[in-house]
């Protein structure tokens, strides 16, 4: 057995690290961990906000079979998941940090259960060690034994982080347990480290509020001149709208780098840690996130929609036995719902039945398999909004709210985007990578959306289907409870 470390960082563009080639931020441990492994370059989430994208990554699931539309879907129990396969082999996976995943109901303790009232309970199987909930009271309390005067409030706590020493920060405190706890291990483990920042509140920890210039940050792309109706009613969205002066949005861009580079110093921190404890070359370690952020582009702040800016998120892994490439640059569509066969499959597991990923490693080794990918595929989903408070209600029931919904399917060259009430974008993007030409051409629309309807066809639920009852049961098995005596 080696170590597993998974780490998340929240709201990270694809395109926000030194290793990608971003011109001005600074991510030194990040590229030292992409020199040391593998970086996906087309790495991308399968749904946003956090609750569904980190859904998809905890279950290697696309967000049509999981179905956790909004931050607060309840995650259905059936699922098996990372913290689960970590238990079947052997480990006692500890979460620093929070997953975002809501109670199945039907584990509720009646009505009056308070996991009942919060979408940020933590997913099963993990024992969950600091800040489990994503609520902040621990931290804060470190920090007034420290003599800040800190906010009680969590937004408000994270709104000052400028005002405090970057050793102080929220993403500091968490690495500080992180590290605490590696260094009295003497078992092989897993740990889940997951950090909430580069998310807003746009301030960055201490002296990592001033590291970039305002006046240095790129021009984000503007909005095309006709806009469909979603990207419209986004830029109506006062939390989603980019700030209307170029000043303003500079600013923010500056302390989103700023954040992007203290998350990665705090991992720097973490990789001496496994260094001093001679844990290093024992520790397979898978660097993603959950979301992307918009950061101006097409007008549009944090994450949704269907640009790929939400979506488009870093991945690196750096696999310790010596049988890995080291330096290399996969060019492969890569996406989240990888992540659960890949960790699977480095704790010696087979991958669960339901997955609709597949591990990382024959990309790691340079081969691409001939049935890989030719396509990145995200969701998203925004009834919420509209999810009727009362059941007696007719709009209860209303099966409108099955409309309000997307799908993207991104190629190479194009991007296809099917609505659930019907309608359809189609981007091309060698003409034009800011998605801002549309394809106008009925051939290339059809060949796109059969590929799309291909994609849907080939991931519908699977969990028995490659069974058969009979002669004791032949074919591929689901997962059995720990300790069950047949497959797994």
């Amino acid at each position: 057995m080696i170590n597993i470390l998974l780490v998340t960082l929240d709201q990270l563009r694809g395109d926000a690290l030194g290793c990608a080639g971003h011109p001005i931020v600074k991510t030194p441990h990040l590229d030292r961990l992409a020199r040391d492994g593998a970086r996906y370059a087309r790495h991308y989430s399968q749904a946003a906000p956090c609750g569904p994208g980190r859904a998809s990554l905890y279950t290697g699931l696309y967000q049509m079979n999981h179905r956790v539309v909004a931050n607060g879907t309840p995650l259905d129990r059936r699922f098996d998941n990372i913290a689960h396969a970590a238990r079947r082999a052997g480990y006692a996976p500890s979460l620093f940090g929070y997953t975002d995943q809501a109670i199945d109901p039907r584990d509720a303790d009646g009505p009056d259960d308070p996991r009942l009232s919060t979408y940020e309970e933590v997913l099963p199987g993990f024992d969950a060690l600091h800040l489990p909930s994503g609520r902040l009271d621990a931290w804060i309390a470190w920090l007034k034994d420290r003599g800040h005067e800190a906010p009680s409030e969590s937004f408000a706590a994270l709104v000052t982080e400028p005002q405090r020493p970057a050793e102080h920060s929220l993403s500091a405190y968490l690495a500080d347990r992180l590290i605490d706890w590696i260094r009295v291990q003497d078992r092989p483990w897993f740990a889940h480290l997951s950090q909430l920042r580069p998310h807003p509140p746009y301030a960055a920890a201490g002296r990592f509020a001033k590291m970039y210039r305002s006046d240095d940050m790129p021009t984000p792309i503007a909005p095309a001149a006709k806009t469909s109706w979603l990207h419209g009613r986004l830029l109506d969205n006062s939390a989603l709208a980019a700030p209307k002066e170029p000043q303003d949005m500079r600013e923010l861009a500056a302390q989103y780098f700023g954040m992007v580079s203290e998350a990665d110093h705090q991992l720097g921190r973490v990789w001496a840690a496994l260094e001093d404890a001679g844990q290093w070359p024992h520790t397979f370690i898978l660097v993603t996130a959950d979301h992307g952020e918009q950061l101006g582009d097409h007008g549009l702040i944090q994450k949704a929609g269907y640009f790929e800016q939400s979506y488009h998120i870093p991945c690196l892994v750096r696999d310790p036995r010596p049988s890995a490439r080291r330096g290399a640059v996969v060019e492969a569509f890569t996406e989240n719902v990888d992540v659960f066969s890949t960790l699977a499959e480095a704790m010696g597991l087979t991958a669960p039945a339901q997955c609709d990923g597949a591990s990382l490693s024959p990309l790691l080794a340079g081969e691409v398999p001939p049935w890989w990918r030719r396509a990145a595929h995200w969701e998203f989903d925004w009834r919420a909004s509209a999810i009727a408070r009362d059941a007696k209600s007719p709009e209860a029931w209303d099966r409108r709210l099955e409309q309000r919904c997307l799908a993207v399917l991104r190629t190479v060259n194009e991007a296809y985007v099917q609505f659930g009430n019907g309608a359809a974008l189609a981007f091309d993007l060698a003409a034009d990578p800011t998605w801002r030409t549309e394809i106008t051409d009925p051939a290339r629309i059809l060949a796109l959306a059969q590929d799309m309807l291909a994609w849907r066809a080939r991931h519908a639920d699977r969990t028995l289907t490659g069974m058969l009852v009979e002669d004791g049961g032949v074919g591929r098995w689901p997962p059995m409870p720990q300790g069950w005596a047949g497959s797994d």
